[in-house]
């Protein structure tokens, strides 16, 4: 609270991709994709100025999470087959990436709740968060 930091404690992802049509890659979420969706949950962003100039245009400027920003992240695979197509099979490619700014953002509301947070747009940013915050204040 004093800092409006989000430091994720824990990160469990499942995910059904149907049947494994390599059973060694498990059908789970890339750890990559994870972190990529942790980045855009947290701290990436592209901003530009009035003119529409790109403003964080390096890495000087592009905030992305590092490992020290990364909980252990956690991935399981369940295997319900698909009855669309005749192989049982899902996609896996995607689901490490789209579902963390959408869980990270519903978990710091729902902690933030009491203090009537409401947080409608990604990156939670320190600053962001404590906008957030002084809204109801």
């Amino acid at each position: 609270m004093e800092t409006g930091r989000v430091r994720i404690l824990r990160y469990l992802a499942l995910h059904d991709c149907g049947r494994a049509i390599n059973p060694l890659g498990g059908g789970r979420p890339a750890p990559g994709g994870i972190a990529q969706g942790i980045g855009t949950a947290l701290c990436e962003e592209l901003v530009h100025d009035a003119e529409g100039q790109l403003l964080t245009g390096s890495f000087m400027d592009y905030a992305l999470p590092v490992a020290a920003d990364l909980p252990a992240l956690e991935s399981i695979a369940v295997s319900f087959p698909s009855t669309r197509n005749e192989l049982g099979i899902k996609g896996v490619g995607e689901s490490g990436i789209i579902a963390p700014p959408a869980a990270i953002a519903n978990a710091v509301e729902d902690a933030l709740a009491d203090r009537g947070a409401e947080i409608a747009r990604v990156p939670i940013t320190p600053a962001r968060l404590w906008e957030s915050l002084r809204k109801d204040a």
